[in-house]
Formats: structure tokens, sequence, C-alpha cells
């Protein structure tokens, strides 16, 4: 906010370590009015669990992470409206990092379920591989409809027989954001579409742009925001980093992640990024003190900047075509077989991930649909932002979001993303070399990879 779950993932876990798991955790969801934190529930939520209220009312238990925001957006009372007879109940814990092992634990032993649970990106891989017989197909339920979806969500949930344990809500399509006025105090356009083919198709490119914006801006400011952020924008627009189709670990073979290993090594070692890690407080003291020029930014990543500025940085903003379309976030809802109510809980499902319904959640949380078939509404179409001014959102991350690679998850992605970053590039700006750096980096990862 997920993005959830901040955030490599929505993480809207925003978590405690991956960089995806941080920005969704503690991302600020983008929010057309207001900026909204990921990570903002408190854990336990509602501890409502019943099969039955004591009005003769049947009452759907969800259990989530983050503020995923259907009741925030006004989705349950309107779906209980529709609904006499059904009452909602949501039980939320505040970070993935947390609620995922306890849903493992359920599902392992098949108990203690929620009529609906919440699965975060960065853990579907693990669940589809691992947990599906525990289940409902949700491409059976009446009115579910797989071409509403962007193919590569719904992929990411559907098993090799072609079962699908869940349905997508919210994406984090990838653009550039960057500042016009940093931009055009180094002799740099400022026009998005403009700013945009400097880069377009090459990750290179982009590299190449910053070394002309820190040969104009000087050692005032940095080009990125941080060797995390670069390294992840890189490897989220590659259709295979960590993991092969089979489930092999690849990511030492894999010369995709070498190479964008190096670019970002590359760029540390020349200045271009901060020393920073995301979503620490050092960084958001850089946001607030306009200390970068661009940053990977999915839509969640607005109502975040938004937080951290000073208001005077309102409208300085815009947001470019990212070289190539990556994805960083998103979740889903699936219903285990075991729920006491599991017809009323698919119906429910297929309603709050409706493209009616992610479209409004979007229009009032910042949560990017993840139903393509919603990318026409006018709560997308005509989706500004104050800190990019009269910026298309709307349309700059529906066309991302349409471009974003079928993308083989693992289910260590987190673990190997994280070792990359906080073991890995980071160290270049501290001094290292990057073969000191990728050493390091996959020694790290192999002994968590071991454990």
């Amino acid at each position: 906010m997920r993005a959830r779950t901040l955030p490599l993932s929505r993480q809207r876990s925003g978590g405690g370590t991956p960089i995806a798991r941080k920005a969704l955790a503690i991302a600020a969801v983008v929010s057309l009015g207001t900026g909204l934190l990921a990570g903002c529930a408190d854990d336990g939520g509602d501890d409502e669990s019943g099969s039955s209220s004591g009005e003769g009312k049947t009452t759907i238990t969800l259990g989530l992470f983050g503020t995923m925001g259907f009741k925030e957006a006004g989705l349950y009372a309107e779906y209980e409206k529709l609904n006499p007879d059904i009452k909602i109940a949501e039980n939320v814990v505040e970070r993935n990092e947390n609620y995922y092992p306890a849903l493992v634990n359920h599902l392992t032993t098949n108990s203690g379920l929620m009529d609906v649970q919440a699965i975060e990106v960065a853990n579907i891989a693990e669940v589809v591989g691992t947990q599906a017989d525990k289940f409902t197909d949700m491409s059976k339920v009446e009115g579910v409809n797989k071409a509403d979806w962007l193919d590569w969500k719904w992929q990411q949930a559907t098993t090799k027989d072609g079962q699908t344990i869940g349905l997508g809500t919210d994406v984090g399509p990838m653009a550039i954001c960057y500042r016009k006025d940093l931009f055009e105090k180094a002799g740099l356009p400022t026009d998005r579409e403009e700013v945009g083919k400097l880069w377009a198709g090459d990750w290179d490119k982009f590299i190449e742009t910053g070394r002309k914006y820190k040969k104009a801006a000087g050692k005032d400011t940095f080009f990125m925001d941080s060797p995390g952020g670069l390294l992840n924008a890189v490897l989220s627009s590659e259709e295979k980093k960590f993991y092969d189709a089979s489930g092999e670990v690849i990511y030492k073979s894999n010369p995709v992640v070498k190479d964008a290993f190096d670019l970002t090594a590359g760029a540390a070692k020349d200045g271009l990024v901060q020393s920073q890690t995301q979503f620490q407080p050092a960084w958001d003291q850089t946001i607030a003190n306009n200390k970068f020029a661009t940053v990977a930014c999915p839509p969640w990543m607005l109502g975040y900047l938004k937080g951290k500025s000073q208001p005077d940085a309102a409208g300085k903003w815009d947001v470019a075509v990212a070289p190539k379309s990556g994805n960083w976030g998103g979740s889903f809802l699936g219903v285990p077989k075991s729920g006491k109510n599991v017809e009323e809980a698919q119906k429910l499902v297929a309603w709050l991930t409706a493209p009616e319904q992610q479209a409004k959640l979007f229009k009032v949380q910042g949560s990017f649909p993840s139903s393509q078939a919603a990318y026409d509404s006018p709560e997308v179409t005509g989706a500004k932002n104050e800190m990019t001014g009269d910026a298309p959102i709307g349309e700059i991350f529906s066309e991302a979001a349409k471009q974003i690679p079928v993308q083989v998850i693992g289910p260590k992605d987190q673990i190997i993303q994280q070792g990359l970053t906080d073991n890995g590039v980071i160290l270049v700006t501290k001094g290292k070399s990057a073969a000191e750096a990728w050493e390091t980096a996959t020694k790290t990862i192999d002994n968590n990879l071991d454990k």
C-alpha cells in the first residue's frame, strides 16, 4: 500500500526487510487527496470471527495485512447494503512479515483460517507451489472473468494445472518520478514525454542521463534516491531474475541479474545514487531536503513522497515512462476450503476485486487496479495527484501495467533481493568495489537460502 505492503511488493507489507516489503508496509499508498501509510492498521483489527452474528446475519471474516483499503473506501458498507444478510469483519495484522508466517502455519495445520485470506505478491509463488490445495478455485466462481485482469497478474496466482487460488487486488506498475525544478537546473528537458525519450527502452540510457545530470548539478543533489531503488526497478522489468520456470535458483547464473547489479554498482561508484536505504529515516529526510531528482515510482510512491516532502514540493514532481515496465507491489484475496462460509466468501471476493470496485479503491485509496477492465473508468483516466500537478497518472500507470512482463516469482525472492541490495550494491557507495560487493552479497544470500 500495499503500497501495501510496502514495499518490494505491497508489500503492503512495506515490510521491514526486503526493499519490496519495506516499501509496501510503510509505503503510503497513492492518494488523490490524502497520503496513507500502508501499514497503519492495528494488529488484530476487528476480532469478530463467528460464522453468524447476533443479528442472525452471516459474518464473513477477512484476514488482511496493512491497510488494504476496502473498509476505508466504504466497500464493506456498500456490500452489506446490497446484501442485508451479510456482515463483514476484518482481522488486520499491520505488517506482512508478521502476517505471513501465521498464515503459513494456519494453512499447514488447516485450522484457524479466516473465510478470506490476503496473500502478498512476494509470497504468492510459495503459496501456489505448496498450499494451493487449501484454497478454492476462484476462476470457477460466478461473475469472475479472467479477461478482466492483467494476464501476468492472473498467472501469478494460477497453478500449472489451471487452478487460480486468488484474485488480484492492486498492482504497482513503475514509472520514473522526477523533480522538474532539478532537471531544469541541470539543463535537462522537463516535459514528461521528452524526459521519457531520454532513456526509452534502455536502463543504460537512464544511467547516461544520470551522468549528464551529475555533471551539471554538481554535488548538491543526486540523480537517483538509492542503489536499492535502481536495482529493484531494473530487475522488476525482467521476465526471469532469481528463479527459472522449474523453480531452480538461478540468480548467480542469470546474466540479467549480474548486469543489473553491475549497472547499479557503476551508478553508485560514480555518485549518481545516494548512499541510502529506502524507507529509513535518513532516506525520508532526503525527500524533505530535495536531495535527489528521480525515484522508481509505482502509484503508491506518490503518497509516500507527499507524506515526507515539504509543502512547497507539491507540483514540482512529474511522472515519465520508465525505460522498461516493471511491477512493485500488489496482493491477492483467496478463499480457503476450510472456511465456515466458502460460498459467501467467494461472492464477496469476486465483488471486491471486480473492475468497478477496484476503480473506486483507486480513487479513494490510490491502490492501482490489477483489473485492466478498470483502466477505462473515469476514476482512472481522470486521475491526478497534487505532487505531480496535471500529469495524467492514471493513463501513465495503466500503460505501464499493460507492458509488465509475466515474471517468474520464486519463494525466496525477497531474501535474494535484500541480499543484493543491503549486502551488495549499497556497499559500493561505501567504498567497496563491485566485485567485492557481489561476493559479499552472494555469500550472504546463499547462507540465508540454506537456512
